[in-house]
């Protein structure tokens, strides 16, 4: 056992120092995820930022899209002892406030992306259902989230173009999770090559000012439902909403699985059912640059070596088109019943799924 500063806080969860999180297992992970838009196409801004224990590794990323241009800068370094220390080469994530406020930074590089930027939580931060999911008797997913709405303050510089960010316009979401999930170097597929990898998946927080709607969906490749959420939530604190099972209906463009319109019907156990209508505004493939798996020498949370480094990917559309798959993050618009909200419509249909064979 090694001693680090968190230590000589009263937060420990077990007879264990802080530095060990109290499984083995190689996959725990500990991130935030942060995104930044004004409602529009004009500019979609995802930041990440992971420790991962058993790793010994901690690494970060921002991606923008703005226009046609897919730009990332991302990080990596050693963990080493300090869990408190979120600096990882030019980014660094700020707790102002827990639970309320943060300040998420990207310092200028050579890369030609940086920001320095506050959050302001709208609605209190929310925890979602654990997600837990076992292939083939290995445990892949056991992790807890939290998810908040807000509003930005700050700037943002992409080449030589400075964008102010203020409240009024610029607003996200944000999410804490940890637990385990596929991180690191792959693995030797064993007996997992026999799954079939779907992966039908709808994650969309949406903001409507003075409540949120928070809603995850995920079915396996029979369409069991594997994962599911479907909340309410009010900026002055009352008592969350359930909305009864959410049911989702993508419309896809011909011939792809990018989905260009959506319905995700709501049936509160105590209440009249509604519909509330999705348009992807701004699509930004996350997977693309990151290190959600695409790359096979850039993953969350591979080592990189001995001392800290920094690069830049920039990809264009539709020059890099082939790139841009897997998991999408885009700029939502959301209506119901008279309102108007926005929010991250994040989505992806990898593999066989019964929508596909009805359609």
């Amino acid at each position: 056992m090694a001693l680090s500063p968190l230590d000589d806080y009263p937060v420990h969860q077990a007879a264990q120092v802080m530095r060990h999180v109290t499984t083995s297992d190689r996959n725990f992970y500990d991130r935030y995820y942060f995104n930044c838009h004004a409602g529009t196409d004009e500019l979609m801004l995802i930041v990440g930022l992971g420790q991962y224990p058993n790793l010994g590794v901690t690494d970060a990323f921002a991606l923008a899209r703005r226009g046609n241009l897919h730009r990332v800068v991302r990080a990596s370094r050693e963990l080493g002892a300090d869990r408190m220390d979120t600096g990882v080469g030019p980014f660094r994530v700020e707790v102002l406030e827990g639970l309320k406020r943060l300040r998420v930074i990207l310092e200028p590089n050579a890369y030609g992306l940086s920001f320095d930027l506050s959050w302001e939580g709208t609605i209190p931060a929310t925890l979602e259902p654990r997600h837990f999911l076992r292939w083939q008797e290995r445990v892949m997913f056991d992790s807890v989230r939290l998810a908040q709405t807000g509003r930005w303050t700050g700037h943002v510089r992409i080449g030589d173009e400075e964008i102010p960010v203020t409240p009024d316009r610029w607003l996200g979401t944000r999410d804490r999770s940890w637990g385990i999930r596929p991180v690191g170097e792959a693995e030797p597929p064993g007996i997992q090559s026999r799954n079939a990898g779907t992966f039908y998946w709808l994650y969309a927080p949406m903001s409507f000012g003075d409540h949120a709607i928070l809603c995850i969906v995920q079915e396996d490749e029979r369409g069991r439902r594997l994962l599911e959420e479907a909340v309410r939530v009010w900026a002055d604190g009352r008592e969350e909403e359930y909305l009864g099972r959410p049911d989702y209906r993508p419309v896809y463009a011909p011939g792809t699985r990018d989905v260009v319109e959506a319905v995700i019907t709501f049936t509160p156990p105590t209440g009249k059912p509604f519909d509330v209508r999705c348009t992807p505004v701004l699509p930004v493939h996350l997977m693309a640059g990151t290190g959600y798996g695409l790359e096979p020498d850039w993953r969350h949370g591979m080592y990189q070596g001995p001392e800290p480094v920094v690069q830049g990917v920039t990809y264009r559309l539709p020059e890099d088109a082939n790139r841009m798959w897997g998991l999408v993050d885009a700029v939502g618009r959301f209506e119901y019943d008279g309102h108007v909200g926005h929010g991250l419509f994040e989505y992806w249909a990898l593999g066989p799924h019964p929508s596909f064979e009805r359609g």
